[in-house]
């Protein structure tokens, strides 16, 4: 099992939702490297841009949005599904969701606020 840090904007994403909630996601979200190594798509996700390896953990009605880095698990999204539904919905993709957010500049813009967060 690797490491798992949040940063200042995933940590309070977090925190808006209510205790018990909090400790059944974080229970749930348990990332080793065969689960890395061999994605199954329906808990686990890769998304890549520009050589950015981005991975997607599903926990209930919620996504973790993560890279590996130097050992560690760094989370730097965690959203409600219904985030990106709606821009699916609206963009009429006929693409899986990892897909659609893959091209999507307003998602990526949440990541890089993410990246550049300062870890807790």
């Amino acid at each position: 099992m690797f490491q798992i840090v949040f940063n200042e904007i995933s940590a309070a994403e977090l925190s808006q939702l209510g205790t018990l909630e909090q400790l059944e996601l974080i229970d749930e979200f348990k990332v080793g490297k065969a689960d890395l190594e061999n994605l199954n798509g329906d808990r686990f996700g890769k998304i890549v841009r520009d050589g950015l390896i981005l991975y997607r953990f599903r926990a209930k009605d919620y996504r973790f949005y993560f890279e590996v880095k130097e050992g560690s698990v760094v989370v730097h999204r965690v959203l409600h599904k219904g985030t990106f539904s709606d821009f699916k919905f609206r963009s009429n993709l006929p693409l899986a969701e990892d897909e659609a957010l893959a091209n999507s500049k307003h998602f990526w813009k949440l990541i890089d606020e993410g990246r550049n967060a300062r870890r807790l």
